[in-house]
């Protein structure tokens, strides 16, 4: 009588759903030699996409080619390992990043300003950066986009400060994610009304996980639209302004309108 050493998992059927590790199988007592491998293998892409270089160029020409224009920004933060090791280095531009955008500051206000930043995936604003800008673009017809910042080295509360010296009314980070292992090109949204340095992390909006294998562009698009004409009609974003998109639609308030109030102080966290 034959035996059988590889014992499938009866949960198989779900993995069609989920990039999670589920219904992996086992031989004897231990995992298969396939999953080992599978782990291995994300865990050097997680890795890898930590420490890949921004495509910068790549990135500013398709900007090009989209009709964008683009300035480059680096943060305080010299190289990768001082990134790494310094995060409050990655949340200040470096000051001849300070003198190009203020160089660069359009002489009307930008309705909003969109940042294309590497943070900890360099891979995942570099694949879907400008694709999710331009279906963002396509909801937002009336508004004025400022140029677009490529920024090394960057954490999100550069954000804040390239979109002050740029005169920006609200700031759209596109920065990578950390790395899961079975998403190193996760890219994360936050949106900061009425941009500076010093705002807190309680007044900015997220939306996290965009990718095609995650949350689709479009949806990010819709979602990310109606949170800044709810941050434009409300004056502020962060924790008072929730994504009801799904639900309810905000009325849109004329483009280049000032808010009527201002901001909610917060608590400083980066």
């Amino acid at each position: 009588m034959s035996h059988k050493l590889i014992h499938d998992n009866p949960w198989q059927r779900l993995r069609q759903f989920t990039a999670a590790r589920i219904a992996l199988g086992r031989a004897g007592h231990s995992q298969t030699t396939e999953a080992v491998l599978a782990f291995g293998l994300a865990h050097a892409q997680a890795r890898d996409a930590v420490h890949l270089p921004l495509a910068r160029a790549a990135i500013e020409q398709a900007l090009h080619d989209a009709g964008l224009g683009s300035v480059d920004a680096h943060s305080a933060a010299p190289d990768r390992q001082h990134y790494l090791r310094r995060p409050d280095l990655g949340r200040q531009l470096d000051e001849a990043s300070r003198v190009r955008l203020a160089q660069a500051r359009p002489a009307e206000a930008p309705d909003v300003v969109f940042v294309i930043a590497d943070g900890l995936s360099a891979l995942a604003a570099e694949r879907h950066g400008v694709a999710l800008l331009l279906h963002v673009r396509e909801r937002l017809p009336d508004w004025r986009i400022g140029p677009v910042v490529v920024a090394e080295q960057s954490r999100v509360a550069l954000g804040d400060e390239a979109g002050h010296l740029l005169g920006a009314r609200q700031v759209v980070m596109l920065i990578g994610e950390r790395p899961g292992l079975s998403s190193p090109d996760s890219l994360g949204i936050y949106l900061t009304h009425d941009p500076r340095p010093g705002r807190s992390d309680a007044e900015r909006n997220c939306i996290s996980n965009v990718r095609p294998e995650g949350l689709p562009y479009a949806q990010a698009a819709d979602k990310l639209a109606f949170l800044l004409r709810g941050a434009l009609a409300l004056g502020r974003s962060g924790v008072d302004l929730k994504d009801d998109s799904e639900h309810a639609a905000l009325p849109e308030p004329a483009p280049g309108a000032l808010p009527a109030s201002g901001p909610t102080p917060g608590t400083r966290t980066d």
